[in-house]
C-alpha cells in the first residue's frame, strides 16, 4: 500500500508503462537550458533516455500559442516536464510585475493547452515554487497550506502565476483526464543559476558580492537584514532526482513539496559562501533593511515517503557553484 496521501501511478507508470523503462520515448523538457531544466536533462540522459527534446527561447517562444501548438503537433512528445519560467529575485519581479505575471501565465496556459490538444502526451509535470505559500503559513509548510493566505509581499507577481499553474493542472485532470502533476520546490541553487544583479537569487548574489570584494580588495561586504531568518536550500540535481521519481511513481491531484530539509540562517549561509569564495574581509549586516519571512521550510514528508532523499550537502553544492561561476568568466568581470 502506498503511504497515506500518496497516489501512485498504476504499475509504477501510466498506461501500464514505467516512465523509467520508457527510455526511447520522446521527453520534452521545457526550459532545458535553465538551472532546473538542464539538471533534469542531465539526469534523464544519465538514466539512458535517448529522445530528450529541448528548444531555446530563440527556437520556440513558449508565450506564443501558435508556435507552441505547431511544436507539439510536429514533435508529439510522450512526456512533458515544464521547467520553463521567467525567474528572478524579489527585486526583479517587483521591478517588472506585469512582465512576470504575463510571461509565466502564458507559458503555463500555452504548454498545457497544446499538450492536451496534440493527444500524444501521457504525463506532464509542472514545476511550481514555494513562493505560493502565505507569509504566515505553518512551519514546516504542508501542501494543504496552499491558498491559506496571500503570498508574501513582493512575491505575488511570481507566486500567483504558479498558483494558477497548480490549479490548471488540477482542472485539466478533473475535466479532461490529463495526467498532470506538480512539484513544488523550495529555494533552489545549482549550475546555470543566473548571476546578473537584476536576476539573481540570494546564493548567486552572495557569491557575486563576495567574489567582487575579494577581487577588488574591499574591506567589507554589506548584506541586507539581520541574517537571522531561516531558509531551506535544495540543489537542482536533487530536484531533478525528485522529478524523475514523481514521473515514475506519482499521479496524484495534489502538488508535492520538494525541500532538502537543510535549514540554515542567512547569516550562516553568508558565512559559508564567504569561506567558499575565500574572502577575508568583514561582513556587515544592514539591519535597516527588511529580513522578509522569518522562516520558510517545506514539509516534504510526502516526497520522502516515495523514497526521495537529497544527496548534495550545501557546502559541497556552493563549492561547485563557485567553480562554475569562475569558469564562466567571473575572474574577468568583477562588477558587483
Amino acid at each position: 500500500m502506498p503511504p497515506h496521501g500518496v497516489a501512485l501511478a498504476p504499475n509504477a507508470g501510466d498506461y501500464g508503462v514505467s516512465f523509467l523503462a520508457d527510455t526511447s520515448a520522446k521527453v520534452f523538457v521545457a526550459g532545458h537550458s535553465g538551472m532546473v531544466g538542464s539538471a533534469v536533462h542531465r539526469r534523464l540522459a544519465a538514466l539512458g533516455f535517448t529522445n530528450i527534446v529541448g528548444r531555446t527561447h530563440a527556437e520556440l517562444d513558449l508565450t506564443c500559442q501558435p508556435a507552441v501548438d505547431k511544436f507539439f503537433e510536429a514533435e508529439r512528445p510522450r512526456y512533458v516536464i515544464l521547467a520553463a519560467a521567467k525567474v528572478g529575485g524579489l527585486h526583479a519581479s517587483s521591478a517588472a510585475p506585469a512582465e512576470f505575471m504575463t510571461v509565466n501565465l502564458r507559458i503555463t496556459t500555452n504548454v498545457l493547452a497544446a499538450a492536451r490538444r496534440c493527444g500524444a502526451v501521457r504525463k506532464l509535470l509542472y514545476l511550481a515554487s514555494s513562493a505560493i505559500y502565505a507569509e504566515d503559513a505553518p512551519q514546516p509548510i504542508p501542501e494543504s497550506a496552499l491558498l491559506s493566505g496571500p503570498p508574501a509581499p513582493g512575491n505575488e507577481w511570481y507566486a500567483i502565476p504558479k498558483i494558477v499553474g497548480i490549479k490548471m493542472c488540477q482542472a485539466y485532470r478533473a475535466e479532461l483526464g490529463m495526467n498532470a502533476i506538480v512539484a513544488t520546490p523550495n529555494n533552489l541553487y545549482g549550475p546555470r543559476d543566473p548571476f546578473p544583479p537584476e536576476k539573481s537569487h540570494v546564493i548567486p548574489a552572495l557569491i557575486r558580492r563576495f567574489h567582487h570584494a575579494k577581487a577588488t580588495g574591499a574591506a567589507e561586504v554589506v548584506v541586507w537584514g539581520s541574517g537571522a531568518q531561516l531558509r531551506e536550500f535544495t540543489h537542482a540535481d536533487d530536484l531533478a532526482d525528485a522529478v524523475v521519481l514523481l514521473m515514475e511513481k506519482y499521479s496524484g491531484h495534489e502538488h508535492v513539496n520538494v525541500g532538502s530539509g537543510q535549514e540554515v540562517t542567512v547569516r550562516e549561509l553568508a558565512e559559508t559562501v564567504r569561506e567558499v569564495v575565500g574572502y577575508e574581509g568583514r561582513v556587515v549586516w544592514d539591519t535597516s533593511r527588511p529580513d522578509g519571512v522569518a522562516r520558510r521550510v517545506l514539509d516534504s514528508s510526502k516526497m520522502r515517503a516515495m523514497g526521495w532523499e537529497p544527496k548534495v550537502e550545501l557546502r559541497d553544492g556552493l563549492k561547485k557553484l563557485y567553480e562554475s561561476y569562475l569558469r564562466d568568466g567571473a575572474m574577468n568581470n568583477v562588477k558587483a
